[in-house]
């Protein structure tokens, strides 16, 4: 074969894609995939000015996609802001679901469940969608959850409503709070961003109303957390945590982390360990 034809057997690099649209999209694809990138990285792969560049993340900034800041964009987490859900879905997938696994055995048929609209949650509902635990009822504010949960036979599922944020896929607000506070449930689960010192945290004060809301209608609590959020705080604090009955983290805790929760006689357990 010749060289010229072998040359044409060889695949094209792959051009940028055209139109705003179509780059937005695929510059949100990869800041999701490697947390953060700057400005100047993203005009070279796509092969735009830098004013382009910032345009666009304008715009997925504004859809609550990614967080700019000086110099580049960011999809990671903060001790004020939170990560954006898609990123959030993409993170500790196998941690999340060794913590859901041990939460789910916690719950009866019959039981009144809620869960928050944490990516820790969902991993539950996921399991929960298996109508293994059934009958059941269970209320949520994540839309995530309600979708997965609507084809499940056996759950009763209530949809807790509110505003609408793109960002987290959730309903909140006042009027969530207030659906949330006409309820009384069984058991819930909620996750978080930060723990440390006996407490639990989080950066946006919106997501704090609506989680203690969750604690307040609920006879049992559980604490969700991937080993990430040990040892950190964030802008606000969410509760003590002593309000749980149990804080349920995956294998991947380091001694010492462990041992602060142990300081602070918090009732915890190791999943999958």
């Amino acid at each position: 074969m010749t060289a010229a034809r072998e040359q044409d057997r060889r695949p094209a690099a792959e051009a940028p894609p055209r139109g705003p649209a179509a780059r937005q999209a695929a510059i949100a694809e990869q800041v999701l995939a490697e947390g953060s990138l700057s400005a100047a990285e993203l005009a070279e792969r796509f092969q735009v000015s830098q004013m382009t560049i910032h345009r666009d993340l304008d715009e997925l900034e504004r859809q609550g996609i990614v967080r700019k800041y000086r110099g580049g964009v960011t999809a990671q987490p903060s001790g004020v802001f939170e990560s954006n859900v898609a990123y959030r879905l993409k993170a500790m997938q196998a941690e999340k679901d060794a913590v859901a696994a041990r939460a789910l055995e916690l719950i009866e048929p019959g039981m009144a469940v809620m869960l928050d609209d944490s990516t820790t949650a969902l991993a539950l509902a996921r399991r929960l969608a298996e109508g293994v635990i059934t009958p059941l009822t269970v209320v949520t504010n994540y839309m995530a959850g309600l979708n997965l949960l609507s084809r499940a036979r056996g759950i009763r599922l209530m949809a807790v409503g509110g505003d609408y944020d793109v960002s987290h896929d959730s309903f909140l607000g006042v009027s969530c709070v207030e659906a949330v506070t006409s309820l009384s449930v069984d058991l819930c689960f909620v996750s978080t961003a930060a723990v440390s010192g006996g407490f639990a945290y989080h950066q946006e004060q919106h997501i704090v109303a609506v989680k203690r809301a969750m604690l307040d209608a609920a006879a049992r609590n559980v604490l969700l957390l991937d080993h990430t959020k040990l040892g950190k705080v964030a802008l606000h604090r969410l509760a003590a945590l002593s309000v749980f009955e149990r804080v349920l983290v995956d294998a991947g805790a380091s001694p010492d982390h462990l041992r602060d929760l142990e300081e602070h006689k918090v009732n915890y357990e190791v999943a999958g360990s």
